[in-house]
């Protein structure tokens, strides 16, 4: 377990669909900050568009890499709050992960397998033994991982369960073929960029392009290879295939969407996309 002193300053994540209009996520840091105002608190990012799990599983996924050891995760997109679904803590070799269980922490966890893991029972370590209906975030996550960055340790916060039996998105596997692989896309970012779920290992050193949506696409190195306006595949700065447009936004232009299907395919030395 990474116990620590409450005077250390751990480092706790934010992730939520909460937006920047409301004051819900000041509310969430409000409530960490009277259990243990010294802790470093990062917003990961709260424009998850509304009860997207699917996009919240990859931002987190492609971000928890980047913390120390010891770091606690809160990812709060619950289109289950208040229903029978569980509130859990995870254990796993960087840190901790503090939510719902709906699928959020499948990606970080295929990654980076969980430890141990818990469901969320023990009302003391709640903000309230009487929690809001729609607000797990701030009454159950918020103090929860607060008190787990300030060393109180997970078997404390409530039932333990077996890691095999939290739930998963289907969205994890590519298929290698004869002739590429079989992916689908699993996020659209702010600039319209649509990243697959292919990782940038199966293509490194080889001629490839993809295709999708009835489109071949060729496969390069930076958004600069082809011309302004014109559709590129390469491996994005998360390591995963994605398709853009150089200045463009490939969601839009393309009209490409989450979780359609899309195929690399591996060229032959002499092949272009174009000759295939």
């Amino acid at each position: 377990m990474f116990n620590r002193p409450t005077d250390q300053r751990a480092i706790l994540t934010v992730l939520s669909d909460f937006g920047d209009r409301d004051v819900y996520v000041g509310v969430v840091k409000g409530v960490i900050a009277q259990i243990n105002p010294k802790l470093t608190v990062v917003d990961l990012t709260h424009q998850i568009p509304p009860q997207n799990i699917a996009a919240a599983r990859f931002c987190l996924m492609n971000a928890y890499r980047y913390f120390p050891v010891g770091t606690v995760h809160i990812a709060v997109v619950d289109p289950g709050v208040g229903s029978r679904r569980r509130a859990i803590a995870v254990e796993f070799a960087q840190g901790f992960l503090v939510g719902p269980d709906n699928g959020i922490f499948s990606g970080v966890l295929t990654q980076s397998p969980a430890i141990a893991a818990v469901e969320l029972t023990n009302p003391d370590y709640w903000r309230t033994p009487q929690p809001s209906k729609t607000f797990h975030g701030r009454d159950i996550f918020a103090p929860v991982a607060a008190n787990l960055a300030s060393g109180i340790s997970l078997k404390e916060l409530g039932q333990e369960i077996y890691p095999e039996t939290l739930v998963k998105l289907d969205i994890d596997i590519c298929n290698k073929t004869a002739t590429g692989v079989m992916g689908c896309i699993q996020y659209i970012d702010y600039f319209g960029n649509l990243v697959s779920n292919i990782p940038g290992s199966y293509v490194q050193s080889k001629s490839w392009c993809v295709q999708a949506a009835g489109l071949t696409i060729p496969g390069a190195e930076t958004y600069s290879d082809v011309k302004i306006g014109a559709a590129i595949a390469l491996i994005g700065s998360h390591g995963w295939v994605e398709i853009a447009i150089n200045s463009g936004n490939a969601h839009l232009q393309l009209q490409i969407n989450l979780p359609d299907q899309l195929q690399v395919l591996f060229l032959e030395n002499n092949q272009t996309p174009e000759n295939r």
